[in-house]
């Protein structure tokens, strides 16, 4: 976890890439839920800068 919260910290690739993965399996998953209402409302937002983040992510540093 130490590690994790380093490479963050240090903008290594790897730790943001995996950051924004999650964020855009999140959002989709918030889109497919159908019991609230408030996820699915924010849910092409969470998906939308997930996406973002690992396209200005994929180009930091190994």
């Amino acid at each position: 976890m130490t590690n994790f919260i380093n490479g963050l910290l240090r903008l290594k690739r790897a730790p943001w890439e995996m950051l924004a993965s999650i964020l855009i399996a999140l959002g989709v998953v918030m889109l497919m839920q159908p019991f609230v209402m408030w996820a699915f409302t924010w849910s092409f937002m969470v998906t939308f800068v997930g996406t973002v983040m690992f396209i200005i992510t994929s180009h930091f540093p190994e």
